[in-house]
């Protein structure tokens, strides 16, 4: 499963960007594929350890808030896998032909 999510404290402070960071040292550390972009974070594995990853992202992230905001989106695609890449390897094969 590919899933992308955004994560944010609410209630300490102007700025979300060490929270932030908390929670992509989560997911990088973790040792599956990721990417992170303005908006979202995107992780790719199997249910249970992505789904840990996105928890452990969100308890790191919510240090010191009274509140935490999740958004999250899934793809669920069973026996596929490197999904991250290929994705938007196709993507790019289908820009290439309009070209």
């Amino acid at each position: 499963m590919i899933v992308a999510f955004s994560v944010s404290p609410l209630g300490a402070g102007e700025s979300v960007a060490p929270a932030v960071a908390r929670a992509v040292k989560v997911v990088r550390e973790s040792g599956l594929p990721n990417e992170t972009s303005a908006m979202f974070t995107t992780v790719e594995g199997e249910w249970d350890e992505v789904m840990d990853v996105v928890r452990r992202a969100v308890e790191a992230a919510g240090e010191g808030a009274p509140r935490v905001s999740l958004t999250l989106k899934a793809d669920i695609r069973e026996g596929v896998t490197d999904a991250l890449h290929g994705k938007v390897e196709a993507l790019e094969r289908e820009l290439d032909d309009l070209q």
